[in-house]
């Protein structure tokens, strides 16, 4: 396993409590495994726990202070590293990405989070709560638009993505809204700031016809792979189950089109809901 990760204290909560967990772990003469024993969870679930890219939920903060003795410490604070702008299915997910170094995701039905245009965003949050208060709708849009500042660096993390070609044909918010999301991944394949794929209609059945598959990989932690679905989602760290989705992904990219071939057809694609926009 990978050594722990030299955390900033000051930087998050997440950073602090990490820090600390692993002091106290340290301290009590604990390694990750035999820690995550006395919790019932593996060794590398504690090792993300102190890298920060897992949030520490109640539960395990209770029973780190009893089995680690640091009184209410965990307790006390694991609410300050729970708060999210992001809904509690998602919550988890959302911060590990923010720490991972590479990102793969293949999306069935909608262009990914990451990519998303504010418009575009706004009607597919709109879609899930039709009833909801615009400004609910516009909170859940700002989170969703800040999660994509990950890629204001130009080099980290790396991005990979596999987009069905039913996610580019869906008119969500409509041809204007289309033509605008569909040239922003454009832009930032041109700057070679990310890698996308499309799975064509025409490559028939596919390992991945009943989800999407989500992996990232950390530099001092072991990786992750995150299973969503309406309203809910998760995280795994199965070693066996994540190769499982590894192989999966890697399938899917030797289906999908080109990088290239792939530009080209995002590229025409918005030209056409253009064409919609001024016939």
């Amino acid at each position: 396993m990978a050594g722990p990760k030299d955390l900033d204290p000051s930087s998050s909560p997440r950073a602090l409590l990490g820090a600390e967990l692993r002091h106290a772990r340290e301290k009590a003469g604990l390694s990750q495994d035999e820690l995550g024993q006395r919790l019932f969870v593996s060794g590398s679930f504690i090792g993300q726990l102190e890298a920060g890219t897992r949030r520490m939920l109640p539960e395990y903060a209770r029973s780190l202070d009893e089995v680690l003795d640091t009184g209410d410490f965990f307790r006390r604070n694991c609410g300050a590293a729970a708060r999210s702008r992001y809904p509690d299915h998602f919550a988890e997910a959302a911060e590990a990405e923010s720490t991972a170094k590479e990102i793969r995701e293949y999306s069935q039905l909608l262009i990914p989070g990451l990519l998303q245009t504010t418009a575009y965003a706004r009607a597919v949050c709109r879609a899930y709560q039709p009833t909801a208060p615009d400004e609910a709708i516009e909170e859940v849009v700002s989170a969703r638009v800040e999660r994509a500042r990950l890629l204001a660096d130009p080099t980290e993390p790396l991005l990979w993505v596999v987009m069905d070609e039913s996610a580019l044909r869906r008119a969500t918010g409509g041809p204007t809204v289309m033509s605008e999301a569909l040239q922003h991944i454009a832009g930032l394949i041109r700057r070679n700031r990310v890698i996308v794929q499309v799975l064509p209609f025409d490559a028939g059945a596919h390992p991945a016809m009943e989800g999407s598959v989500k992996l990232m990989d950390f530099e001092n932690a072991p990786p992750l792979a995150y299973f969503e679905g309406v309203g809910t989602g998760r995280l795994e760290d199965d070693p066996a189950t994540v190769r499982h989705q590894r192989l999966t992904y890697e399938l899917l990219t030797a289906s999908a089109l080109s990088p290239r071939n792939s530009l080209v057809l995002i590229e025409a694609v918005a030209q056409d809901y253009a064409h919609e926009q001024h016939p």
